[in-house]
């Protein structure tokens, strides 16, 4: 932690003059303030801890940060991940550590971070803390938050570039939307994370990347972020086109009704393949490549 030694207004005044003797020392408090408020984290579950120091050995249990910590150029930092965690390749050669809501809390442990990087929705934080170790708990879910993660990640990193990465990530979606042809914007789209089936719903990170490339999202607002729904909901809104993976498009067409939708009868479907997949629901440093997947599809299947 950086440190600023304390020096009397009064040695200041008699070296420098008063005015600014007493300007200097201001600033070298203020220094000193911010040093010390930076190794202090407060994470999305309310949590906060301190690092009197950079992080050397790091544990991600979560892919979307994973990710977030190698585009900050830290990936040799870490030291285990989740089983879920597949890129960069490099992180493919690290310890696996279990899922992020099950991971082995031994070989956690045994891996001796300085940090663990875990999902909120992980139950696994309170476990881990109690054994003594520190434990930062975030799980970005819109584009907002995917934004803050990035940066709060380059301060407990104590890495530059996080404020550069968050403007590489906006600038690539931009990107994808302004190559978006007119007659494709307006379009109707339902979009499916799973096979339950649960849709992503309004105010999620998929739902505003579908927003900039001009797209619409069939789903409700009221519904929530990504809520199963009802397959007959999909009926009556009849989308322009359903954007699902590779594995699921083989069964739309034997959901109840389903064959009689536009989308599906005029072959309108975009399925992505499981790398396709990883992309598409990781709200990281990869987001302006899953706008381009999206883009590209959907100008293709709606030319």
């Amino acid at each position: 932690m950086s440190r600023v030694a304390w020096i009397s207004p009064a040695r200041w005044r008699r070296r420098l003059g008063q005015g600014a003797g007493t300007a200097l020392v201001s600033m070298l408090l203020l220094l000193g303030a911010g040093a010390r408020a930076g190794d202090e984290i407060v994470d999305d579950a309310g949590q906060l801890t301190r690092l009197d120091a950079a992080p050397a050995r790091v544990v991600s249990l979560l892919p979307s940060l994973t990710e977030t910590v190698c585009a900050l150029g830290a990936c040799e930092r870490l030291v285990g991940v989740d089983r879920y965690s597949n890129w960069p390749a490099s992180v493919q050669k690290l310890p696996p550590l279990g899922g992020g809501l099950d991971p082995n809390i031994e070989a956690v442990v045994a891996a001796r971070p300085d940090v663990v990087l875990i999902g909120t929705s992980s139950r696994a934080a309170v476990r881990l803390r109690a054994l003594g170790l520190k434990v930062v708990a975030l799980e970005p879910r819109t584009r907002a938050d995917q934004r803050r993660v990035t940066r709060l990640l380059g301060r407990l990193l104590r890495v530059d570039g996080a404020d550069a990465l968050v403007q590489r990530i906006d600038d690539g979606v931009a990107a994808a939307a302004a190559a978006m042809p007119g007659a494709v914007r307006g379009r109707r789209v339902y979009y499916e994370v799973d096979a339950a089936p649960h849709a992503a719903g309004r105010g999620t990170f998929i739902d505003e990347l579908l927003q900039a490339l001009g797209l619409v999202n069939i789903i409700d607002a009221g519904l929530g972020p990504y809520p199963r729904i009802n397959p007959e909901l999909v009926v009556r809104a009849d989308p322009d086109l359903v954007m699902v993976s590779q594995q699921g498009a083989a069964e739309l067409a034997r959901r109840p009704g389903w064959a009689r939708l536009r989308a599906l009868r005029g072959g309108h479907v975009c399925a992505f393949d499981a790398a396709q997949r990883d992309i598409l629901v990781r709200p990281g440093p990869r987001m302006p490549e899953a706008a381009r997947l999206m883009a590209d599809c959907a100008a293709r299947q709606l030319k």
